[in-house]
């Protein structure tokens, strides 16, 4: 049963109000939404709030995995159980849902603690993902499942789509490690080559050894994100696109 209550300021209230309408939903309680956006960084740094959108996340994944398969089951029907796993290991990714979560502005509303602000917390992809998955667990509990499959398939199918019709962001690094299993019996080798910047904004270069070729160094705002991009040089260079 939920049992997390803050107390909204009237500014809070109508600012997850303006939320709800642009996502395109409307909450019974409040307090539920507004403890999908409470990252665990607030609750350390804060005494008086013990509670973070941890759990809501764990039950938003369950429902966004379940609605996505379903979907996938139904439009993809001349493909195999490999090809609708691939399909939604996308669809469902951490880049994709933080490029949903920015486009609902979800940035906007997080409340993070102090350390995890300055370090630019609001602009991590992990953070923005786990922040949309809390928000479908919330959905869930506040409405039930039809209204959360409404949601999910509401900014799932896009995401689908794309993928369908090979316009969709790449996963880069799993693309050449298929790659490198299957022609060597390898996999790529990264190596993190130099890091610039103050602590709070952070650049990295990572370049990746494929049998021998260097690609890189590529930058990335976190190890990740340069991987992939040395990942996606590679790919190029090899013709995997």
């Amino acid at each position: 049963m939920f049992q997390f209550r803050d107390a909204l300021s009237g500014e809070r209230k109508q600012a997850l109000l303006a939320f709800q309408k642009q996502a395109g939903f409307r909450f019974k309680d409040l307090d539920l939404l507004n403890l999908a956006f409470h990252h665990r960084s607030f609750s350390n740094e804060n005494s008086k709030s013990r509670v973070n959108n941890e759990r809501l996340e764990f039950l938003g994944d369950a429902v966004l995995g379940m609605v996505t398969a379903a979907e996938l089951y139904d439009c993809m029907v001349d493909r195999p159980e490999g090809d609708l796993a691939k399909t939604k290991s996308v669809v469902v990714s951490e880049d994709t849902l933080a490029g949903i979560a920015l486009s609902l502005h979800v940035n906007e509303y997080l409340i993070l603690g102090r350390g995890e602000e300055m370090s630019g917390g609001r602009g991590k992809k992990a953070i923005l993902a786990d922040a949309m998955e809390a928000i479908i667990g919330a959905l869930y509990l506040d409405s039930g499942y039809k209204a959360a499959e409404q949601f999910v398939l509401g900014i799932m199918i896009p995401q689908i789509n794309l993928v369908l019709e090979n316009r969709h962001h790449k996963d880069y690094k799993t693309l050449l490690q298929e790659h490198m299993q299957k022609q060597f019996k390898n996999v790529p080798k990264y190596a993190l080559v130099k890091k610039t910047g103050p602590d709070h904004d952070r650049t990295f270069w990572v370049s990746v050894d494929v049998h021998g070729t260097v690609y890189g160094p590529e930058s990335g705002k976190n190890k990740k994100e340069a991987e992939q991009a040395a990942a996606h040089v590679a790919c190029d260079a090899l013709g995997l696109e």
